[in-house]
């Protein structure tokens, strides 16, 4: 491609929000490639083939972006001046501005202004029209909300959501000072009265366990809802909807309907049943289908007596329904994907495009998923309850992405560009860069219907969650896609509105209360991290990327706004990473433990140093530590390595030792409550 237009290219690249270029995880400068532009820009709707289209797209992309009077979102945060920016053609300045706001709850309000009068802060001549740019001021002191701004023009209307939020995030009263919890896979949780694996029953047991040690939060990865047969894709990141619950880890002996229904009590006492169960509890690994299909057997007698007749089980029931109307759209999604034993990708029309009929699929096999859904957001509502009014909360994780043939895909399907992937460039562990697989959000259409799927997806977490990860915070900057067709290393960085973004992420937390967590690892700008603090989200500090094992330094000092870990999901468990690690480093980390007094000369095995680190950590200041308990009796198998599919028990294996077992252990609890006395005490370090 010649110089001019590649220039064209670029230019029509960034009018788009695709990053041209970027520095890989050496500091190397890397530029896209003309193929991988074009790719990702008709990923975006751009209406380039080939680079023939580039002039004129360029063209229409300036015009539209000056036509567009207003952007589809504006956002007021508290504290600042609010406005946007009002753009029109010369000859349409003329006449007043009626000005209409209207809250999701409440009276609406008008005003009107002189455009004449407003603040000029551009211009440009766009296909021989001249265009200005000027700043239209809103109303300061707006009550926390979502807002629908409409502009009555001299010539038309146009449109804004208009987001006003609180400067900063949800944060722990002062009075709570620094609070530990544990992290424990919750199908990796088992007991002496679990079946496949862990359930509701099971985290209400770990978190009134913590809580008697002193700690505050359990940390689990996603429990939403996923394929658990044919289609098959267990993994907890690549959900089947970031707003439906797994209805694996329900606890079915809890379900009310459970009390006159005698042919599900009479299946649960059979020896053969009880023989299954004891045979899958055994297992080293969580078996997902077997679990899932002796469970639902129990839930299918559940919910045939729930609907067989009238009562106030029943009555409830259609109320949650009606009030949540999508949750019946999900429950048909699920029973035609059961019938057809495929995603919506292989469906035929008019499925496929989500238009479901009667006789399409199987209305039981709808009502049963209507009937967990509802089961779920009891049993996890009321644990959620449980755990707030003692003192403690879920933590939660909000995975970046959902399956490509999942039922958010399927339904939303305008705010996910569906010919990219979202992965990751290249870097020190994958030199070719990773695809995961599931579609990325579009950033434009993501705007112009007000975030109302991605809200959707927050409230659903936030209504359970005290503490809340973000997965990949820098999602909310930028992305890496990977246009369908080109390799994990030819993908393109996208940019997304990241103000509007922590507006949401601070409306909402605020509104539930939850405290926020972003994953910040891995290669992520400076400026992303001030983000974080200047909103009141925390960032991660996990230990054994804070380490520098060279003379002179030792662990980076913890920042006071921070969640520590010794590692996470995604990493070996600290014993694996302490045999894996050179000898110098291992000294190096023992040198520095011991220069503190949090290691003795003679003791430097791996379960002093780890107790060494533990302590750093607790004594920090770090707002929030999370310890995972699999280390504290030295476990070396990971539950997930990247990069790696079926060859790897990823995100299956269950824990070596049950609850039962580890939290009676003294080594177990005499390390919890060294951590918690350190959280409790003044600040050390």
């Amino acid at each position: 491609m010649k110089d001019g237009a590649l220039r064209s290219l670029e230019q029509l690249a960034r009018l788009y929000g695709v990053i041209t270029e970027y520095r890989d995880f050496t500091g190397r400068l890397r530029r896209a490639s003309p193929h991988a532009l074009l790719a990702v820009l008709a990923a975006l709707g751009a209406p380039v083939a080939g680079p023939a289209d580039i002039p004129d797209a360029l063209r229409r992309r300036r015009q539209e972006l000056w036509l567009r009077s207003c952007e589809p979102v504006v956002v007021c945060r508290a504290g600042k001046d609010p406005g946007l920016e009002l753009r029109l053609a010369d000859n349409r300045w003329k006449g007043g501005i009626l000005c209409h706001l209207e809250p999701e709850k409440g009276e609406p309000r008008q005003w009107t202004c002189d455009p004449a009068g407003l603040p000029v802060m551009g211009a440009e001549k766009v296909a021989g029209v001249e265009y200005t740019a000027r700043r239209l001021p809103l109303p300061a002191g707006l009550p926390p909300g979502y807002y629908r701004l409409i502009l009555h023009l001299p010539d038309g209307i146009c449109e804004s959501t208009l987001i006003s939020a609180p400067a900063r995030a949800y944060n722990l009263p002062a009075g709570t000072g620094r609070i530990w919890g544990t992290f424990l896979p919750l199908y990796a949780l088992r007991s002496d009265r679990s079946w496949a694996a862990g359930d509701i029953t099971d985290l209400e047991m770990l978190l009134h366990w913590i809580r008697g040690r002193g700690g505050s939060l359990a940390g689990t990865p996603p429990m939403l809802a996923a394929y658990m047969d044919d289609p098959f894709d267990p993994s907890p990141y690549a959900p089947v909807s970031r707003m439906f619950w797994n209805e694996f880890y329900l606890d079915v002996t809890r379900v009310p309907e459970l009390v006159r229904c005698p042919q599900a009590r009479d299946l649960i006492a059979s020896p053969d049943f009880k023989a299954q169960v004891a045979a899958l509890r055994r297992a080293p690994l969580v078996d997902y289908r077997r679990g899932m299909k002796l469970k639902r057997r129990v839930l299918e007698m559940l919910a045939r007596c729930c609907f067989a007749a009238e009562s106030a089980r029943l009555a409830a029931l259609h109320r949650w329904t009606a009030e949540n109307p999508a949750a019946r759209d999900y429950a048909r999604f699920r029973a035609v994907a059961e019938q057809r034993r495929s995603t919506w990708i292989e469906w035929p029309e008019p499925l496929r495009s989500g238009n479901l009929r009667p006789g399409d699929f199987d209305p039981e096999a709808e009502r049963y998923h209507l009937y967990v859904q509802w089961l779920a957001r009891e049993q996890f509502g009321a644990l959620a309850d449980r755990a707030r009014e003692h003192g403690t909360g879920l933590y939660l994780d909000f995975p970046l992405g959902v399956h490509a043939g999942g039922y958010d895909v399927w339904r939303e399907r305008d705010v996910f560009a569906t010919t990219a992937a979202c992965g990751a460039p290249p870097d020190a562990l994958n030199a070719r860069g990773q695809n995961w697989g599931f579609p990325p959000l579009h950033p434009g259409r993501l705007r112009e219907r007000g975030y109302r799927y991605f809200i959707a997806c927050l409230r659903h977490h936030m209504r359970h969650a005290g503490f809340l990860r973000l997965d990949h915070i820098m999602g909310m900057h930028r992305l890496y896609w990977i246009p369908a067709g080109l390799p994990a290393d030819g993908g393109v960085y996208v940019r997304y509105p990241a103000e509007e973004f922590y507006a949401v992420l601070s409306l909402e937390s605020r509104h539930h209360r939850t405290v926020l967590v972003g994953e910040d690892l891995g290669t992520v700008e400076g400026s992303v991290r001030e983000t974080l603090t200047q909103n009141g989200i925390h960032r991660m500090y996990v230990l054994p990327f804070e380490f520098k094992p060279v003379p002179g330094r030792g662990l980076n000092r913890v920042p006071a706004g921070s969640l520590a870990c010794l590692n996470t999901h995604d990493m070996p468990p600290f014993t694996a990473f302490w045999r894996q690690s050179k000898p110098a480093t291992r000294a190096a980390l023992a040198g520095f433990l011991y220069r503190r007094g949090l290691l003795s000369a003679a003791g430097r095995n791996v379960r002093a140093v780890l107790q060494g680190c533990l302590k750093y950590l607790a004594a920090s200041r770090a707002r929030i530590l999370l310890v995972n308990l699999e280390d504290l009796w030295l476990e070396t198998a990971p539950q997930n390595v990247p990069g790696t599919g079926v060859e790897k028990p990823n995100w299956r294996r269950k824990a070596h030792r049950n609850f039962e077992n580890f939290s009676r252990a003294p080594g177990v609890l005499k390390i919890l409550a060294q951590v918690d006395r350190l959280r409790k005490r003044g600040l050390s370090r």
